[in-house]
């Protein structure tokens, strides 16, 4: 019997103030009588949270219009009983054999043009109307049924959007896109220069997909491509979203935004169209580039989380400049949930790296630290078979017999006493992140393969992270008010508007930091003429006439002792001031880096990319002259720290991400222990601590 109540109201949060902590739950994968003893191993480790349902259409409707929801009855009852809570989740991304069998049109066609076929994930084109309407069907019956389940926390839309197709269905809903988007083919064959290699359309059939074709394909085709695919899977999730919000108004519903080059999908733009942004991460480094991976993305999850509220304003209009951090209001601090994790492997390139002990609890509270609801894992249980059989999980192979379990045990203990740490993040510089330009800048044409918007962004911010700086992630057109620094690195892409927005704020007082490339081409990838960096020669006071591209192993010394890679460029000041100059080969004596006064701010500029000791040093001098110091100064290398404030108070996390024992400065109660910190607390290698702050 289904249990219904109608009391349970969703707010946005799904475990009624504490911190979220759980993961995948895949029932369907196990025999009934191992359901107790998961709920029971979930008590233990004090799991408030688990996501039920993701990857199982044919279990929910083995034929079409077939519904079999007795075993998810016991499943969430089993839980509701329990005190955990579901984030029910509509299983379209792995649709059924039956439904491949009936609709091979939907089956997705790679840019070679081969039909792909079942037996993965993802096997579908969301652009076919019979994926759309089958997966409408399915998440309608899910809502009829259990959206006043006393179970629910919220809905879970599918899993990891970003499947694209070049299906006829796929072209059939491109060509509409670029009519509303374009209006007539005037305007789209100036966007995308048609007159080069004799492109010019006469008539919109004739425009298809950009599929595989004998050399270069038109960047304007396939930077569209990739903005309609993101627009696409938005309606797809937006009809699911629509159907189960009429059937309960205040459960909360979202989707997991995945990362990497293949999504395509503008997850800024995204998060308006969620009630809470959630996010999958899983680090590909091994090193301490796996912390570094979790900092950044924990930055850009809150940077998307801002999007629910805040709305793009006028880049002329008063208040653009910078003002203090601190009269930002508490109350809009952005709040986002950690969805997927791996518990104890990182996944990295041919193998699975085992983590190290402690690392898990680290990883999962340097994301609390960046304003995450929780911390969550795929999977609960790991599968026996299947193709994710060795994925990782809190359950491992080896049972509840085993250190992952403890450790599991004991993430869920940290996360219980931390629940009344909320709050801003604490941070004065804003990094720029664009999808476009990141999509922009993988086009095969370009003077170097390395060109690439989203590692400039990671090595802005490897560099902030390593100084000690808190850092925000922004879109063009954001505002501004308290930050004191603005990197931009490599933001290809800027339209008029975009220009305007950094005028505004470093003229007012806001100093910037831009990398090469930046402001180059125009929202449509069409190259500024009158020498680079495009749009922002006047802010930046320099013009590159020439880049110079560096060869894989090539790199440039620099005049301050660093060096340089993969780019450089003849740059003439004009009327900025030269801070470094390339020392020896063809750019010997020529500026490198520059810094010059616009207005009330002042703007530096990196014609190319410093090793990362200079980097580091370049930014601190940066955040020194905007009047930015570090978040905790006395923090020793390796030891990230994080500040997050709410009205008076404040809790300051500290992770030691070296070997090495460590003393920190603080004052305060340490959360984790419930020791009070008289002077300093000491970090044993790889340890934690979270204190709440004494002021005064």
């Amino acid at each position: 019997m289904v249990r219904t109540s109608t009391k349970w109201g969703g707010g946005g949060m799904w475990t009624d103030g504490r911190l979220c902590y759980g993961g995948d739950y895949n029932p369907e994968q196990w025999p009934a009588r191992v359901w107790a003893e998961d709920v029971a191993l979930m008590r233990r480790a004090r799991v408030n949270l688990v996501t039920v349902g993701v990857f199982a259409w044919s279990r929910l409707e083995p034929t079409p219009g077939r519904y079999t929801f007795d075993w998810l009855d016991q499943v969430l009852d089993l839980l509701h009983d329990g005190g955990i809570r579901v984030a029910l989740a509509t299983p379209t991304a792995s649709p059924p054999p039956w439904f491949s069998a009936a609709h091979p049109d939907a089956l997705p066609v790679t840019a070679d043009g081969i039909r792909l076929h079942h037996g993965s994930r993802d096997t579908y084109c969301a652009a076919a109307p019979a994926y759309r309407a089958a997966a409408r069907r399915i998440a309608a019956a899910l809502a009829d049924r259990y959206a006043h389940h006393p179970a629910l926390a919220g809905w879970r839309v599918h899993n990891e959007y970003g499947t694209t197709c070049h299906c006829p269905h796929a072209a059939t809903a491109f060509r509409r896109w670029l009519v509303a988007h374009h209006g007539d083919l005037a305007s789209l064959n100036d966007a995308w220069v048609t007159s080069f290699w004799s492109q010019h359309y006469t008539d919109w059939a004739q425009i298809g997909t950009p599929r595989a074709t004998q050399y270069l394909a038109n960047p304007g085709h396939l930077l569209d491509f990739r903005r309609f695919w993101s627009d696409t899977l938005r309606g797809a999730y937006a009809e699911q979203r629509d159907l189960l919000r009429a059937a309960n108004p205040r459960l909360p519903v979202t989707t997991n935004f995945v990362l990497g080059d293949w999504v395509p999908v503008d997850h800024a733009r995204w998060a308006a169209e969620v009630d809470l942004v959630a996010v999958d991460h899983y680090p590909s480094a091994v090193d301490i580039g796996a912390e570094e991976q979790t900092a950044l993305v924990g930055d850009l999850a809150r940077g998307w989380a801002r999007h629910g509220a805040t709305r793009r304003r006028d880049p002329a209009a008063p208040g653009t400049g910078p003002t203090p951090a601190a009269d930002r209001a508490d109350a809009s601090a952005p709040v986002w949930l950690l969805m997927e994790s791996a518990p104890n492997q990182i996944h990295t390139a041919g193998r699975m790296h085992t983590k190290e002990p402690g690392r898990m609890l680290r990883h999962s509270l340097a994301h609390v630290a960046r304003g995450s609801h929780g911390a969550m894992f795929f999977q609960w249980r790991a599968p026996t078979g299947g193709a994710e059989r060795f994925h990782s999980a809190l359950v491992p192979h080896a049972g509840p017999d085993s250190r992952v379990f403890r450790e599991a045990v004991a993430l869920g203990a940290a996360l219980a006493r931390l629940a009344e740490v909320r709050g801003a993040v604490e941070a004065s510089v804003a990094l720029a992140v664009d999808a476009a330009s990141g999509w922009a800048l993988r086009h095969p044409g370009l003077p170097s393969r390395h060109l690439d918007h989203h590692e400039e962004a990671a090595a802005a911010h490897r560099g902030l992270w390593h100084a000690g700086y808190g850092c925000d992630v922004v879109v063009p057109g954001d505002p501004l008010d308290g930050y004191r620094l603005l990197v931009l690195p490599a933001l290809y892409l800027a339209d008029d508007a975009t220009a305007g927005w950094i005028r505004a704020y470093v003229h007012g007082g806001g100093h910037l930091l831009a990398t090469y490339l930046s402001g180059a081409a125009d929202e449509h990838a069409r190259v500024r003429l009158g020498g680079y960096p495009g749009a922002l020669r006047d802010v930046l006071g320099v013009r590159a006439e020439e880049f110079h591209p560096l060869a894989d192993d090539e790199q440039v010394d620099l005049s301050d002792g660093g060096t340089g890679r993969i780019w450089a460029e003849t740059l003439r000041p004009a009327g900025a001031q030269v801070v470094t100059a390339y020392a020896g080969g063809l750019l010997d004596g020529a500026p490198a880096v520059t810094r010059h006064r616009y207005g009330a701010g002042t703007a530096w500029y990196l014609s190319t990319r410093p090793d990362e000791h200079t980097y580091r040093r370049l930014l601190a001098a940066a955040a020194r002259t905007a009047g930015v110091g570090p978040v905790c100064p006395g923090a020793p290398d390796g030891v990230e720290a994080v500040r997050r404030r709410a009205g008076h108070r404040s809790w300051l996390f500290l992770l030691n991400h070296t070997d090495r024992e460590h003393r920190v400065a603080a004052r305060g109660v340490e959360l984790l222990t419930g020791a009070c910190v008289d002077e300093a607390v000491t970090l044993p290698p790889g340890g934690v601590a979270v204190l709440r702050e004494q002021t005064g």
